[in-house]
């Protein structure tokens, strides 16, 4: 299977950057994302983690 797709790959002007710009969104995305957690506040991420454990009724009540 590796062979047809190396085949189809190998007609393609400028292949060889794709995993390049692949490598560098990976990077960039989870370089963020670390960054994004080290400075977000304690206080979100608490909030934040207790959603899945409250009633549907009690946070239809805090929006009205």
């Amino acid at each position: 299977m590796l062979k047809f797709i190396k085949g189809n790959l190998e007609n393609i002007d400028g292949v060889e950057i794709y995993p390049m710009i692949s490598l560098l969104i990976f990077f960039i995305f989870f370089t963020a994302l670390f960054a994004w957690v080290f400075t977000a506040k304690k206080a979100h991420i608490i909030e934040v983690s207790n959603i899945p454990l409250e009633d549907d009724n009690t946070i239809l009540n805090e929006t009205e």
